[in-house]
């Protein structure tokens, strides 16, 4: 049976890590009399939070969801991480609500992750309500935490509710909409009362202030405001609603989700404040046969179309796409059709995530979220519908990798084991990425950051009994000339039979970087037979991949071949062959040969306060300020810094500025070592190529 879709509120909780996102979580389902026992983040029998490695360290990893009723309205809750080790799952989570609850501590006020959080909300447009949470904790602040909202966040937050009492004796909220005091008790449970005297001219003030600001929202409403009409408190809220809706403001509540203060006010302002399916209206994708635009609603009776936005690793159920659906209706089981893979899909259970479990269900309609469990070619970011009328939504990327660490296993034979592991981790996050190293002969997995890397690492450990190492990844370094030289490459075997004879002269020059290697074949007279001189380019190409200085391939250079002899028994290809390795090794070492380092292009962004921390600490790394710009409250910097300074950049950019500096890097160019380094690396490089022979 599907909910009616003007019913249904997808909610998604966003907020830095340890606001108390997954708290509030819990409590809205005890409230709501979805769970009997209400668990705790510090005991690790939360609802939502029930991996081993949430409990261990206390905070979310990857996205929870769970249903609850109230009020006749269905919400379905979903409890991002805060940490910006796993934000990208926030990201991918977001798409599938309708609103968000921003959740704020109320003792560390704004943090770097709730401003992404609320980016997030802007790139996505979702309505969203502020919960001050933690007022009952020693030095909480709901006055300096608005004040510090208003000031870095738009569009601007709104006091809509006031609290009775600070820390320890904080016990109720004041509505200013409806003018009401509400007490709680240990249980939760609220009693109306009268507004505390002492509150009452602190009250009459902001409540004149918040319905000048709903006011404006609505030119009817403003022109009787300012003819000193009074408004009621229906007019209030239907407009503080309809302008929560539209993204005018922010209504800010405030409570304590571990006192259970509050929660109750909160979930009236998800139902009546944030917008159902229907009221978010249709979703934009492309015909994928046209490339059309199309727009579908969220009606029953359209084709029926969904995207998938997250997957899940389950233990029992297997694999779960998780997915939100966008137009029409899905039975308990049936077919349907993945335009990306462009195969049909068929399920035969659909399933709501409820906390670790899945409960069957008999159907479900449009702005539902719901799974599916073994799919064979489904995967995150890929959408579903009906074969007869297809269409294709985008879905939003992950976050950049930050940070590559090489991975190799304990044991000796668990490489399959490894690869095979991550594969599966790998779906379920796809924020992680895994890709082997030629040059360098390393397996590299890159993430968000250490704690994301070392996550996957317990997960692998845990599900697969896979241990492994992790190492900063080797930089491949290059190899090339600075001068211009003419080399003699001579082979000359004698063993009894036929000997081994080839003879070869070449030019090698440098050439501008970038431009690889060319090889030019400027025999004349038949010095060298045609046959053998593919030969000696084969011979030049191997050797340079394996370079002369430390063993790192040699780049942008020109051989030219332009003379030579032969023997007309003794000569073969692979005499030729070893020729132009010969000529090669000879012309390098007399050639001026240098070093060269990957060269990245780095954008830096972080509030000013941080400029001049992240300026001397980029010119210790030997890096290049290219630039910088404003963008918002931060300032941007552009760079160039080689890439072996830069390997363990995310933690100490994290340390530098306390978490809300960001950036992203890709590789640029190669540049010259500074001879003093190229020492140490070519010297280091031996040494590891001595031990390992």
């Amino acid at each position: 049976m599907t909910e009616a879709v003007e019913k249904l509120r997808n909610v998604v909780l966003i907020g830095h890590g340890g606001a108390g996102k997954t708290s509030i979580s819990e409590v809205l389902l005890f409230n709501t009399g979805v769970i009997n026992r209400l668990g705790r983040v510090e005991d690790g029998n939360t609802t939502m939070d029930f991996e081993p490695e949430e409990t261990r360290r206390q905070s979310s990893v990857s996205t929870g969801f769970h249903q609850l009723k109230w009020a006749g309205h269905t919400v379905t809750l979903i409890d991002t991480p805060g940490d910006q080790n796993f934000f990208s799952d926030t990201r991918l989570c977001m798409q599938a609500a309708d609103g968000a609850v921003v959740v704020v501590d109320g003792v560390d006020g704004v943090k770097v992750q709730t401003e992404q959080g609320w980016n997030f909300a802007d790139e996505f447009n979702l309505p969203r309500i502020m919960f001050i949470n933690k007022l009952d904790r020693e030095r909480a602040s709901f006055r300096r935490t608005v004040e510090d909202a208003v000031k870095i966040l738009t569009p601007k937050p709104l006091m809509i509710q006031l609290p009775i009492g600070k820390e320890a004796d904080f016990k109720g909220v004041v509505d200013l909409i409806d003018m009401q005091a509400y007490l709680y008790d240990e249980t939760g449970k609220s009693t109306k009362t009268d507004i505390p005297s002492d509150m009452l001219d602190e009250v009459e003030s902001e409540r004149e202030a918040m319905v000048e600001n709903i006011a404006e929202t609505d030119d009817d409403l403003l022109e009787r405001y300012l003819e000193g009409e009074t408004l009621t408190d229906k007019e209030l809220k239907t407009a503080l609603c309809e302008g929560t809706r539209a993204g005018e403001f922010v209504p800010v509540l405030c409570g304590s989700a571990t006192g259970n203060i509050g929660i109750d006010l909160l979930l009236n302002a998800i139902t009546d404040c944030l917008p159902s399916p229907l009221e978010r209206g249709g979703k934009a994708g492309v015909d994928p046969a046209s490339g059309e635009a199309v727009d579908r609603q969220p009606l029953e009776d359209a084709p029926f179309s969904a995207f998938v936005f997250k997957t899940i690793a389950d233990p029992y159920a297997g694999r779960l796409s998780v997915f939100r659906i966008v137009s029409g209706k899905l039975g308990s089981d049936g077919t349907f059709y993945n335009v990306n893979k462009e195969s049909r899909e068929r399920f035969n259970q659909l399933l709501a995530v409820t906390g670790k479990e899945q409960k069957q269900i008999s159907g479900a309609g449009p702005g539902s979220v719901v799974a599916v469990a073994k799919l064979k070619e489904t995967e995150t970011g890929d959408t579903l519908c009906d074969e007869t009328d297809p269409v294709t939504f985008a879905c939003a990327e992950p976050l950049p990798n930050l940070i590559s660490y090489a991975i190799s296993p304990k044991s000796k034979g668990d490489e399959d084991k490894i690869f095979s592991s991550l594969a599966k981790l790998l779906e379920e996050d796809v924020a992680l990425k895994l890709e082997r190293n030629a040059e360098t002969g390393q397996t590299i997995i890159s993430g968000a950051g250490q704690i994301h890397i070392e996550t996957a690492v317990e997960k692998m450990k845990r599900k697969f009994n896979v241990e492994v190492e992790l190492a900063l990844p080797k930089v491949p370094y290059r190899e090339t000339i600075k001068k211009k030289v003419r080399a003699q490459g001579r082979h000359k075997k004698q063993t009894g039979g036929h000997g081994q004879f080839g003879d070869c002269w070449i030019d090698m020059e440098p050439l501008p970087r970038g431009q690889g290697f060319e090889f030019v074949d400027a025999i004349v007279g038949g010095a060298i037979p045609k046959t053998y001189i593919p030969a000696v380019e084969k011979g030049i190409i191997e050797a340079a991949e394996r370079g002369v200085l430390a063993g790192y391939p040699a780049v942008d250079f020109r051989v030219t071949l332009n003379d030579g002899s032969f023997h007309a028994v003794d000569s073969s290809e692979m005499a030729f062959k070893i020729a132009g390795s010969l000529a090669f090794k000879k012309a390098v070492s007399e050639a001026n040969p240098v070093l060269l380092e990957p060269i990245m292009d780095v954008t830096i962004t972080t509030p000013d306060d941080y400029m001049g921390d992240i300026m001397g600490d980029l010119n210790g790394r030997r890096g290049r300020v290219m630039g910088m710009d404003t963008e918002g409250k931060n300032q941007v910097i552009k760079a160039q810094v080689p890439m072996a300074e830069f390997l363990t950049y995310a933690p100490d950019l994290r340390s530098i500025t306390g978490g809300r500096g960001v950036f992203t890097m890709e590789f640029s160019h190669y540049e010259e070592v500074p001879s003093q380094l190229a020492e140490k690396v070519i010297e280091a490089a031996n040494k590891e190529r001595e031990e390992s022979a």
